[in-house]
C-alpha cells in the first residue's frame, strides 16, 4: 500500500509576540497514512488534531520535522489539486445557494463550466439537498451546512479527503449516512483522514486511529488491535431456550468453576433510531417538510474514478 501522507518528527510550537514559547501544539509526530485508508485522529480539546490537519494542508508551517503528501510538500500545486478539506466550522458564503456555492469552488479548481454543472448536480443529490438546492446556504441548519460542506470538499474529485468533525450538527441518520459515504469513498480508492470527538463514529468508520494528548501520539494502530482484550472471550447464540441457558451455565461452572454472564443481545441505539425512522418514512407522512433527502449513493463522477 503506497503512502499518501508521511510525517517525520512533525512539531509545531506557537510563540507569543516576543517569540517566547507559548504552547507546543504538535510534538515530534511520526505518521503514515496509506492509499484507500480511513485514518482517525482522537483526542480531547486542545490535543492538536486541528493543528495537525492545518499542517497537512500547508496552512501552517512546522517548527520542526517534515510533512509530505503524495511524496510532495503540502503546498505544492499538484498536491493541493488532489486534496479536499472540510473544516470544523463550515465556511460558506451565506448569500449563495448550494448550486452557486459548488460552482464557485469548481471555478477555483479550474473545472470547465459543463463539468461544474454536472458535478454540482450529482453532489447535491448525493448529500440529499436536491430539494434545498436553490436556497441560500445561510438559511441552512448546521446539519445541512455540513452536507454542502462535504459536497464542496468533493467537487475536485480529490484523492485525499481531510475532514474535521464531519458529523458535527448531523442527526443520527445523517451521521450514519456520512459514515457510509466515507466507507464507500475508501472502497473507491480515496484516502480519508478524519477527526472527531464522537468515539463511536470513529470506531465504526476508521481502519486505524491515533490517540492524541497534548500534541503527542499516545497510541496508534488498527482499531481491532487496540481494542482487543485477551483476558476474556464472548460466545453468541441465537434461538436458545432458558433451559439450555441453565445447562450451559452448569457446564461452564463444572469445567472451570466460573459462571458466565448471560443476557439478551442488544442492537446499537443508532441502528434502532435509523430503522425506526426508516419504517416511519416507508409508511408515509403527509405533513413531511421538504429539505434533506436520505441517500448513501456516491455521485456518479466519483464512482467512475475509483479502483
Amino acid at each position: 500500500m503506497s503512502e499518501v501522507i508521511t510525517t517525520v518528527g512533525l512539531t509545531k510550537i506557537f510563540r507569543d509576540f516576543w517569540g517566547r514559547r507559548k504552547v507546543t501544539a504538535v510534538d515530534n509526530l511520526d505518521l503514515s497514512v496509506g492509499a484507500g485508508e480511513v485514518y482517525g485522529m482522537l483526542g480531547p480539546n486542545g490535543s492538536g488534531k486541528s493543528t495537525i490537519m492545518k499542517l497537512l494542508l500547508g496552512l501552517l508551517h512546522p517548527t520542526a520535522g517534515s510533512v509530505s503528501m503524495f511524496e510532495k510538500p503540502p503546498t505544492h500545486t499538484a498536491t493541493r489539486r488532489k486534496v479536499g478539506y472540510l473544516p470544523e466550522e463550515s465556511q460558506l458564503y451565506r448569500n449563495l445557494t448550494a448550486v452557486e456555492t459548488l460552482h464557485f469552488y469548481g471555478r477555483l479548481f479550474g473545472l470547465a463550466a459543463p463539468e461544474i454543472r454536472e458535478r454540482s448536480r450529482q453532489l447535491i443529490e448525493m448529500v440529499g439537498l436536491a430539494d434545498a438546492a436553490a436556497r441560500p446556504v445561510g438559511t441552512y441548519s448546521k446539519g445541512m451546512a455540513r452536507r454542502i460542506g462535504l459536497a464542496q470538499s468533493l467537487i475536485n474529485d480529490p484523492d485525499l479527503l481531510i475532514l474535521d468533525e464531519p458529523t458535527a450538527g448531523l442527526d443520527p441518520i445523517g451521521c450514519r449516512q456520512m459514515k457510509d459515504l466515507l466507507h464507500a469513498l475508501a472502497q473507491r480508492g480515496k484516502t480519508v483522514v478524519v477527526s472527531s470527538h464522537l468515539l463511536a463514529d470513529m470506531e465504526d468508520v476508521c481502519d486505524r486511529i491515533m490517540l492524541l494528548h497534548n500534541g503527542r501520539a499516545l497510541a496508534q494502530g488498527a482499531i481491532d488491535e487496540l481494542l482487543r482484550r485477551d483476558d476474556g472471550i464472548c460466545f453468541s447464540f441465537t434461538g436458545i431456550t432458558k433451559e439450555q441457558q441453565k445447562q450451559l451455565r452448569e457446564k461452564f461452572n463444572k469445567v472451570n468453576g466460573l459462571v458466565p454472564q448471560i443476557a439478551p443481545p442488544r442492537i446499537g441505539l443508532e441502528k434502532f433510531f435509523v430503522d425506526t425512522i426508516a419504517t416511519a418514512g416507508e409508511a408515509g407522512n403527509q405533513n413531511a417538510r421538504p429539505g434533506v433527502r436520505q441517500t448513501v449513493e456516491l455521485a456518479p463522477f466519483i464512482r467512475a474514478t475509483g479502483t
